[in-house]
């Protein structure tokens, strides 16, 4: 059994989320600052097995890249080293932020809480784990 773990990068901190051994159910796992993502996955890795990783792929509305596709790129050929034997894969993460953020909202979140970007940068990695699982 292993896990996916979800992507959502930023060039500040990184929000992550996990599925389950079983690969049904995609939650929260924690917000990185960026610089520190790949000693933090390389821990968690020693308690739990990874099968791949799931990098949210930032476009436009006209599906044009981000300007923070090349710090992605670069951050992708980082991990490869790190976990030569893991499967990546990328999906589009348009509009994550916005959902995360309804989500907060209809979960009944405090305003003081919904202004915290790490949370919403955790919940967008759980929807983009979210929309993976639902392709494979």
């Amino acid at each position: 059994m292993s896990q996916l773990i979800a992507i959502d990068y930023g060039s500040k901190r990184t929000g992550l989320a996990a599925t389950d051994d079983m690969k049904i159910i995609a939650s929260p796992l924690d917000t990185v600052t960026t610089n520190q993502l790949i000693p933090f996955l390389k821990d968690y890795a020693v308690f739990n097995k990874i099968e791949a990783f799931i990098i949210g792929e930032p476009k436009r509305l006209h599906g044009e890249p981000s300007e923070i596709e090349t710090k992605i790129k670069q951050f992708i050929l980082k991990l490869s080293t790190a976990f030569p034997d893991k499967k990546i894969h990328r999906i589009d993460e348009r509009f994550t932020s916005k959902m995360a953020f309804d989500t907060m909202i209809a979960s009944g979140i405090s305003k003081k809480k919904r202004q915290d970007k790490g949370m919403i940068d955790k919940i967008s990695a759980t929807i983009i784990l979210q929309d993976y699982l639902k392709t494979i």
